[in-house]
């Protein structure tokens, strides 16, 4: 049955069946529809374009849908890798939400704005002028940060301030006549300071990344710079970065530039600060990446009510609370928060609040680890007290692939929110709040959508190891697997939001690999962060465990035949499991554990040093022997057996050394550094390699292939001598 993957058929189908189940006189029709949809499968299957990796790279990205004042239009930005020039595209576009016409291109979007630490993409919403002729945006454009606007008839666009430092945030006055932004350093005195540093010699203190190089080794806005720890675990920003803000006016009728004093800087988003002292948790912070801090605190602008998120109950032995508890605010003076106490917001992980405009309803949106951490958005009003779904979903509705991407945009009866499962590239959709019903706007990867349900459609699936824990995963099954002949299976464990393209960090393309007849699944972690290292990290073997016996009991999977991978905490997962199980054949890692090496590079942190002794109980290696050889995979080099690959940002690799080197002399690694990269790589043609070397990698170890490829002829060699050395050692 291995045809009706794909819901909509299935379902198509068996509606057909049941009208008229009974009728024997019908019997020959339903013959006939079931070949008709086989036929139908086969024909789609064998019309279907190559998932390649390029083609899952070059996957074109939706965020940042804004409505317009009138509620009749949207605004939102494309984003689109291209390998040729190694560069991303962004342009902004403007739709009416009738739907009846395509999106009209109305700018050019600039370089992506990056988050210093990781490389992820940062949230950059326009702005719509209230006469909604006009969208502001801030563009990386020309080599500067600046804000432009575009007309939303496509007329034309042009930047609307011209400073000599790059523009960290704006608004716009309520009457569109006035655009306030905030600057810091000057380019100008940023390279200074990066040159006079260079001259006299860099002081390594506690401010220096030693592991990423200490002179323009960074790329951040787009041009080698030189970085610097600004506070926290790993929050790394340009020199100069801590410089407070300056804000400047700009007139839109001259265009002409003022300086702000500070009683006239625009006010700022609520923070703790602003609300009672006396509430009895502090509201929970937004994880976009952006500074200052921000909250999940959002104001009623008609009558100054307040909703809140707040921590909720928190087991012991844990972080945090898995759940956070939606609550409102009659104002901000209140101490004793209004809970939302209906049955929907109970035990919910919610993710965003917004206030529908003209009314007493907060809108919110949770994630649902059962189902696979899909998002649903509900209705709160908070006089009634009642609870209403508005959406329920089957993967993501804030984004392509991050819970934390731009929420939906609200107008008193529309949301427009960028939607994507796991086989289902994101688009965009517009959904009435009353009714719930659902308008697809604008759809720019349907030929890739179409061609993965064809041939390698992703499902969701449940199963429980050996403690009762129950674990979820989005499963790429082998193109013409059956229970007759099992496939190879690979594994990546951490989170699986949105459209799959590789799992998190985006490394391993899960639909090539199922095409190429290995089984790829995305296993969830399940979302509680323990104070015990050891069981965050065991958790990930039990799942990777359980996982393999359940599917071979099937036999949908060859047991012997296992690869896994994983980024941060799944690169972690990963080299714990090889020392601690057999079950995995062959490894691709890209992120970092914990080492001797990696606490010497950061021990002049103060955080740091704190941070790693409360979540990973580990002291410096001569404080705490024990815990460190229990931890670091450099004290368990004789467990590991698998043959490993890695492909590590330039930024981290050096601190992998302890255990990837001496992995490399016993030929059971191989390794490659990417220059200019942070914890998630992001240029396109880093990205397009490391994902054609992990399918090349796990065909070679689970299948026994080699690409005929002339340009490969060195990589397979190299593999071909580790896997003389490691039968040598068996």
């Amino acid at each position: 049955m291995k045809h009706f993957h794909r819901p909509g058929l299935w379902r198509a189908l068996t509606a057909c069946m049941r009208l008229d189940f009974s009728a024997r006189k019908h019997l020959a029709r339903k013959a006939s529809l079931f070949a008709l949809a086989l036929g139908m499968a086969a024909f789609g299957s064998l019309y279907a374009e190559t998932i390649s990796p390029r083609r899952l790279l070059e996957v074109t990205d939706l965020g940042n849908p804004v409505i317009s004042p009138d509620g009749r239009y949207v605004a939102f930005r494309t984003e689109r890798a291209f390998v040729e020039r190694n560069t991303y595209e962004t342009t902004w576009y403007v739709q009416a939400l009738d739907g009846k016409l395509p999106p009209l291109r109305v700018a050019d979007g600039g370089i992506p704005l990056r988050q210093y630490a990781n490389g992820v993409g940062l949230p950059s919403p326009a702005v719509w002028s209230p006469d909604g002729k006009w969208i502001y945006y801030r563009a990386h454009l020309d080599g500067r940060v600046s804000v432009w606007r575009a007309a939303a008839d496509g007329s034309g666009n042009r930047a609307v301030t011209a400073d000599t430092a790059d523009v960290r945030d704006f608004t716009l006055s309520g009457d569109g006549q006035t655009l306030t932004y905030s600057v810091g350093a000057t380019r100008e005195e940023v390279v200074a300071a990066e040159e006079s540093e260079y001259d006299r010699g860099i002081r390594i203190d506690d401010t220096v990344d030693i592991a990423a190089g200490l002179f323009r080794s960074s790329r951040l806005e787009g041009r080698p710079a030189t970085q610097k720890f600004l506070k926290g675990w790993f929050s790394p920003g340009p020199l100069l970065a801590n410089v407070p803000d300056r804000w400047k006016a700009v007139d839109l009728a001259t265009m002409t530039t003022r300086h702000l004093s500070a009683s006239a800087r625009p006010t700022r988003p609520l923070t703790p600060a602003d609300l009672s002292p006396n509430l009895p948790a502090e509201p929970v912070k937004i994880l976009d990446g952006l500074l200052p801090q921000r909250y999940q605190i959002t104001q009623n602008p008609s009558d100054g009510r307040i909703a809140v998120l707040l921590p909720g109950h928190k087991d012991k032995g844990l972080l945090a609370s898995r759940y956070v508890e939606l609550a409102m605010l009659p104002d901000r003076r209140a101490s004793r928060p209004i809970r939302c106490t209906a049955e929907m917001c109970h035990h919910r992980d919610i993710t965003d609040i917004q206030w529908r405009p003209g009314s007493d309803e907060v809108l919110f949106t949770t994630d649902d680890y059962d189902k696979g951490h899909a998002q649903s958005i509900y209705g709160w009003n908070v006089v009634t007290g009642t609870v209403r779904p508005i959406v329920l979903s089957h993967g993501l509705v804030s984004g392509s692939q991050r819970y934390w991407d731009i929420p939906c945009a609200l107008s008193s009866d529309t949301l427009v929110c960028v939607a994507a499962e796991a086989d289902h590239p994101p688009r965009l959709e517009a959904i009435d709040v009353k009714s719930g019903q659902r308008q697809i706007l604008f759809q720019p990867n349907k030929k890739l959508q179409a061609d993965i349900a064809a041939t390698v459609p992703a499902r969701l699936i449940r199963w429980k190891d050996a403690q009762g824990r129950e674990f979820t995963g989005q499963l790429f099954e082998a193109r013409g697997a059956s229970t007759g002949r099992p496939s190879p299976l690979f594994v990546t464990f951490y989170s699986c939001y949105g459209f799959l393209r590789g799992g998190l960090g985006n490394e391993w393309p899960l639909a090539t690999l199922a095409e190429d007849g290995i089984s790829a699944l995305c296993i969830n972690a399940i979302p509680e962060f323990h104070l015990d290292a050891v069981a965050n990290y065991d958790q990930g073997r039990a799942a990777v465990e359980s996982v393999v016996k359940f599917l071979s009991a099937q036999g949908r999977i060859d047991r012997t035949r296992v690869g896994m991978g994983g980024l941060s905490y799944g690169s972690e997962v990963t080299l714990w499991t090889l020392a601690h199980s057999d079950v995995v054949t062959a490894a691709s890692v890209s992120g970092v554990s914990v080492t001797p090496t990696y606490y010497l590079f950061n021990s002049l942190r103060d955080t740091f040093r704190s941070d790693l002794l409360r979540l990973w109980q580990l002291g410096a290696p001569d404080e705490t022997p024990k815990r460190w050889r229990e931890i670091s995979p450099a004290y368990q080099l004789d467990r590991i057996k698998a043959p490993i690959l890695f492909q590590l940002p330039e930024q981290e690799y050096r601190v992998t050394l302890d255990y990837a080197l001496p992995l490399v002399r016993r030929h059971q690694a191989d390794i490659y550094a990417f220059p200019d990269e942070s914890h998630i790589k992001f240029q396109p043609r880093h990205k397009l390699a490391v994902y054609e070397r992990n399918v090349d990698w796990f065909r070679f170890w689970l299948q026994g292939y080699e690409d005929p490829d002339p340009a490969k002829v060195g990589q397979y060699k190299i593999w071909q001598s580790m896997k003389a050395s490691l039968k040598q050692v068996k």
